[in-house]
């Protein structure tokens, strides 16, 4: 649109947000932050690599059962790896 559109009112919009900056400035700069606030978490880097380490760690934790004092189900120690590594996190 050409400025002399603009000026003719044929394009309601930037006309629209001048008067509500210059009226309602807390309200426009409220909907401005919570706008960015659901926006930027989607195109951050940091949701990704967030989303790798949540996808490589499991979900349970090794617990161990006692059934009259024997060990019935239980790996040989508690940090023994379980799950996909997370050695692409160490290289980053």
């Amino acid at each position: 649109m050409t400025p002399q559109q603009m000026s003719q009112g044929n394009c309601k919009t930037p006309s629209f947000l001048r008067n509500a900056w210059a009226k309602e400035l807390v309200l426009v700069v409220s909907f401005t932050i919570g706008g960015l606030i659901i926006i930027l978490p989607t195109i951050s880097p940091y949701t990704k690599y967030a989303i790798m380490i949540n996808q490589a760690s499991p979900y349970n934790h090794p617990v161990l059962l006692l059934d009259n004092g024997n060990i019935l189900n239980g790996s040989s120690h508690p940090q023994d790896p379980q799950g996909p590594s997370l050695e692409w996190l160490k290289k980053l």
